[in-house]
């Protein structure tokens, strides 16, 4: 398979640019063509986004998490309840996300309030993982200190002898969120950093569109 030349690519969508009538009246279906652009050029991570959380004072926290589905519910992404963006969350369910296709001069940025996934999602995105990472789920108390690498190795191999020869269970401390979208932005970086940015906001029966300066 030939592979892209994201330099010419690069040039080729700062040249182009996104007007209004490439964006189109729907944020969700602009956003699938850039995944798909994403996809296509072959990107490390593809679906990789920055997601922001805050205490109940505002105390901010960033970290990168996987993407794993986006319709008009939002965008979801999972992980443990009782890690540090969990206990966020549960305190203040907001959250801003940002995912990043530098090779191709784009970024999205989508800001909402934070739900649960119901545990049937949950159950169901868990038995699609690798063994392995359902054996990390499971052992691991996320972002909890812990005494060395030697006791995360041993918790580890505890949980591989309880799950011998059946399925892993999803721990209950470990699921899905999902964002909804009441904000959405595309960037498409443009010559002379005169970037395009269309933003689209969330309003009773649809989107508002609105051009933003660079």
């Amino acid at each position: 398979m030939e592979t892209p030349d994201l330099a010419r690519m690069r040039e080729d969508y700062a040249r182009a640019g996104l007007d209004e009538t490439d964006a189109g009246d729907d944020p969700l279906a602009l956003f699938g063509r850039w995944l798909d652009d994403a996809l296509t050029a072959r990107l490390y991570e593809p679906n990789a986004m920055a997601l922001a959380t805050a205490t109940h004072d505002g105390r901010p926290s960033v970290r990168i998490v996987l993407l794993k589905g986006i319709d008009e519910r939002g965008l979801t992404f999972f992980t443990g309840y009782e890690s540090r963006k969990g206990f966020e969350l549960a305190e203040n369910p907001r959250a801003a996300a940002t995912m990043l296709w530098h090779p191709l001069q784009r970024q999205v940025r989508i800001e909402g309030a934070v739900s649960l996934l119901d545990e049937a999602e949950s159950d169901a995105y868990f038995a699609s993982r690798p063994r392995g990472s359902q054996i990390g789920a499971v052992a691991s108390p996320q972002s909890q200190p812990i005494a060395s690498r030697a006791v995360l190795d041993e918790r580890v191999a505890e949980t591989e002898r309880t799950f011998e020869g059946r399925d892993v269970e999803r721990p209950q401390v470990w699921g899905g969120y999902r964002v909804s979208i009441e904000s959405i932005e595309f960037w498409q970086g443009r010559l002379g950093r005169l970037h395009d940015r269309i933003r689209f906001t969330e309003v009773p029966g649809g989107w508002v569109r609105e051009r933003l300066a660079p």
